[in-house]
């Protein structure tokens, strides 16, 4: 396996170095990159003073970690990560799946570390945005987005800027359309600083519509959360245990462990919980190897009509509907 010890900035300061690390070069606003390692594209670009977007669409030759560790702690990344293969990010303690249908937004804050790595076959295709957190506030008035507590938000002693999220059917299908460009050239270079700047506003008006949990969050904290998600899903099957269980596990007080798990996931464990739940059975109803009742049952609902009536709420669409549209 290749290890690759690298860090970001929201300048282009990380370029270079990065392209020496891959026994590369850069050749205009491309990395190249020896194709026993990877083919395809890497791209990179400044969209204006303190935003950097980073284009990735390649098949992996060769096992890879890469290891980031961050030299300045004033900007924000922004993951978006479709990968086709296997995948993972992890940090201290813990260790997540990235991928197409699974996490695949990541906003992490500069100040925390994190691994990446990435199994020989795996195709990846992914935009990584990196904006300055002394810009964000003149972002989101620029873009009549409103952002309560904006100075304490983009402060890193009150507050770390991480999640670990799905991405919208909607940001899905605006990064598809930019797959669609040929990558490099004054058309492509618009279509990518429209893209990074439609992408950021849409995340921070979704922020802007809940409530903003200030509060910092160390290695140690985004790990204990991230164990738990993975508890929960790895018993996605059951009842939703209690908060108080959920908080003894984590070792803290139901209060810290609602607000962090809510910072970091962008849900309540009880509503990560559902959605999850639901997701596994709409997944199982496209198999057509179960009878609604059947998926109802193992996934523990209390009845077909509630399965039913959540699966509605969530998805639009009644179970046996969904079925006859297949």
């Amino acid at each position: 396996m290749k290890t690759i010890e690298h860090y970001y900035s929201a300048d282009l300061d990380w370029v270079k170095n990065l392209a020496k690390q891959f026994g590369g070069k850069v050749e205009g606003n491309f990395i190249i990159v020896p194709e026993d390692m990877l083919t395809g594209t890497r791209y990179f670009l400044k969209c204006e003073e303190g935003i950097v977007a980073y284009y990735i669409d390649v098949e992996y030759k060769k096992n890879l970690h890469l290891i980031q560790k961050n030299i300045k702690p004033d900007f924000v990344g922004f993951y978006y990560n479709l990968t086709e293969g296997e995948a993972t990010v992890s940090g201290h303690n813990f260790m997540y799946n990235v991928s197409k249908w699974q996490y695949n937004l990541s906003v992490i804050d500069s100040t925390l570390e994190s691994d990446y790595n990435v199994k020989k076959g795996s195709k990846t295709f992914a935009l990584c945005i990196f904006i300055k957190k002394d810009i964000i506030e003149s972002f989101a008035q620029k873009n009549n987005i409103t952002l309560p507590h904006i100075n304490k938000l983009i402060d890193s002693k009150q507050n770390t800027m991480v999640r670990f999220d799905r991405m919208s059917s909607e940001t899905f299908h605006i990064l598809n359309d930019l797959r669609k460009n040929k990558v490099g050239g004054p058309i492509f270079n618009l279509n990518l600083i429209g893209t990074v700047h439609m992408l950021i506003s849409n995340y921070l008006k979704k922020i802007a519509t809940k409530r903003l949990i200030i509060q910092t969050v160390n290695q140690q904290d985004l790990s204990t959360i991230i164990s738990i998600q993975m508890y929960l899903l790895k018993n996605i099957d059951d009842h939703f245990p209690s908060i108080k269980q959920l908080a003894e596990r984590a070792n803290m007080s139901e209060s810290k462990f609602k607000n962090l798990f809510t910072k970091i996931t962008g849900n309540t464990p009880n509503v990560f919980f559902m959605e999850n739940k639901l997701s596994l059975a709409k997944e199982l109803l496209e198999t057509k190897q179960f009878t609604i009742s059947q998926i109802s049952n193992r996934l523990n609902f209390t009845n077909n009509s509630y399965f039913a009536s959540k699966f509605r709420k969530h998805f639009g669409i009644t179970p046996k509907t969904f079925i006859k549209q297949m």
